[in-house]
């Protein structure tokens, strides 16, 4: 059974756990978990995991000074080849870029597809408040369009102060991933960067569910039925995200062509990852559907873990 090929599962290198803990940062109210690739593949072989795209998790490395952020974005990406290169077949990685710095993440991106082989870059869903579909950020899409990559969406804290005893992660990361994708489609995004693969965290937070009360803005003419089309060109993983209730909900909006497995492990700790694991094997998907959300999806992404 160990074949799922798992696109949401987080890297946390020591360095970038130490530099966040030294700033007193979280993760959306999570701690930043302790990593090792022993935990990671342990995890794995519990979960029926074949192989893991690693991403670095909020707040990123963007905290406010460009020079600080290229350098730790080389640093966690150099980390993450390495571990992808000392366990071939099991792990690739998202490359870590320095939004809102938009020539500094077009040099990374180049540099970690090109040199190290990323698999894809990871972009926050936004940064002090500038959301992806901003304008500034054309630049670095018209790029990775080119190169028709893949872009994991990871949300981060919304630009509001989070409501007492409710962190972030709780259920403004869905809102944050809901808004991001508005944007990006309101902007005219998918459409003109056809040659991305933009895959949205967590089912893509409201999306599936409230795509109708907002298709009119994602699409140029006001029609509901092409801002639905609009949305439905995003991709969709499952991380914490396999109840019933939600399976249903995507299932009925977004083509299962287009879902992949996620686990958000480590900042879900295993026994979180494999309650929604067990959700998922639970869930009444056809042998097709159920093949393509675990594997054949991811392989069309990511070919090489074939």
């Amino acid at each position: 059974m160990t074949r799922r090929i798992d696109t949401h599962q987080h890297i946390v290198p020591p360095f970038y756990a130490q530099w966040l803990e030294r700033k007193g940062l979280t993760a959306g109210g999570l701690p930043i978990p302790r990593w090792s690739a022993e935990a990671a593949l342990e995890m794995m072989e519990a979960l029926h995991i074949a192989a893991g795209v690693l991403s670095v998790s909020t707040p990123g490395v963007h905290l406010g000074d460009d020079a600080e952020a290229r350098s730790m974005a080389r640093a966690v990406n150099e980390f993450s080849a390495q571990v992808a290169a000392e366990h071939p077949g099991r792990f690739g990685f998202f490359a870590t870029l320095t939004l809102p710095d938009v020539e500094g993440a077009i040099a990374e991106a180049a540099y970690a597809l090109d040199n190290l082989k990323a698999d894809g870059v990871v972009l926050l869903t936004n940064v002090r408040g500038t959301y992806l579909g901003d304008a500034s950020m054309e630049p670095l899409m018209e790029e990775l369009n080119r190169r028709q990559a893949v872009v994991f969406v990871h949300p981060s804290e919304l630009p509001a102060p989070p409501v007492p005893g409710i962190p972030p992660f709780a259920a403004d990361f869905l809102l944050d991933t809901t808004r991001a994708a508005i944007n990006m489609a309101k902007a005219g995004w998918l459409a003109r960067y056809p040659d991305l693969k933009i895959i949205l965290s967590h089912a893509g937070g409201f999306v599936p569910y409230a795509a109708e009360r907002f298709a009119r803005l994602c699409a140029p003419s006001g029609r509901y039925e092409d801002g639905v089309l609009q949305l439905q060109r995003f991709w969709f993983d499952t991380a914490l995200s396999s109840s019933p209730y939600a399976l249903a909900a995507l299932l009925a909006f977004a083509d299962p062509g287009r879902i992949t497995f996620g686990s958000d492990w480590p900042y879900a700790p295993q026994e979180r990852s494999a309650h929604f694991a067990r959700l998922f094997e639970q869930y009444g998907f056809d042998a097709k559907q159920r093949e393509a959300i675990e594997r054949g999806n991811a392989l069309r992404l990511f070919p090489r873990f074939g």
